[in-house]
């Protein structure tokens, strides 16, 4: 029996899709409206109520989870919590402050002191996670190779706790850099007078991979497309592509590129 840890974005229902048929499971629902309430294997659950999480976990014999879509930070004074929840708020306020991502972690620390293992986000979804080369008929000239380079500079220029996982860099200028709005904020504030551009979305430094890869699908495309960029990269094997053929269609009908470095 594995437990599956899922929050919001498509990615925990393909999960889901893979998994049905191989392998026993129940669904920890974090989602804010019940996304997943019609599978009977499904417990939804306050992100505070960690003594009820490790109690359904246990119960069922679950000694594996998997993380997979995105938890947001918690209304603190909203919060249901249960004892285990009080005891363990004081981290979780302290990881809020760094992020999404840090909460999740923070999470995976407690479950592995109560000897439940966290698997990779994509280890029944392998297609996901895409190898090095080009997948679309559109390929970066020189000028797209530059502002490439240039983005991913910046990003190794961060601070290792940065919320940046994305930066897009024009006519070989870096003109935005992801803060911790995320990705989707940074694109609606770009507004190019000039066609071209690249975005470069790579893991965060302090990131971890088993539970927070960049994550990129049609609507990222068509904010890039509106942001006038051509293209987006991504990282070897630390990236998931969601609804990839229609992605792929898209790109090739808007003369737009994907990169995996």
């Amino acid at each position: 029996m594995i437990g599956l840890i899922f929050g919001e974005t498509k990615f925990p229902k393909q999960i889901l899709k893979k998994i049905k048929s191989k392998k026993k499971y129940l669904i920890i629902d974090l989602t804010k409206n019940k996304n997943f309430q019609k599978d009977k294997n499904s417990y939804s659950v306050s992100i505070g109520q960690f003594g009820k999480i490790i109690d359904i976990l246990k119960k069922n014999k679950c000694r594996q989870v998997l993380f997979a879509g995105k938890v947001k930070k918690p209304n603190l004074s909203k919060i249901r919590l249960d004892l285990k929840g009080i005891y363990f708020i004081p981290r979780i306020i302290k990881a809020s402050k760094l992020g999404d991502a840090a909460i999740l972690k923070e999470i995976i620390k407690i479950l592995k002191k109560e000897k439940i293992k966290t698997l990779s986000s994509t280890i029944f979804t392998p297609e996901l996670s895409l190898k090095k080369g080009n997948y679309s008929r559109i390929k970066p000239n020189i000028q797209d190779n530059k502002d490439i380079n240039n983005a991913i500079k910046a990003l190794s220029n961060t601070k290792e706790y940065s919320f940046s996982q994305g930066a897009v860099s024009q006519n070989n200028k870096v003109i935005a850099i992801e803060g911790k709005e995320g990705t989707q904020a940074m694109l609606k504030k770009i507004k190019n007078k000039h066609k071209g551009g690249v975005l470069v979305k790579f893991p965060k430094k302090s990131q971890d991979i088993r539970i927070d890869l960049p994550t990129v699908g049609l609507k990222t495309f068509k904010q890039c497309k509106r942001a006038g960029l051509k293209g987006i990269v991504l990282k070897h094997k630390k990236n998931i592509l969601l609804d990839k053929k229609i992605c792929i269609k898209f790109m090739n009908k808007n003369k737009m590129f994907l990169i995996i470095k």
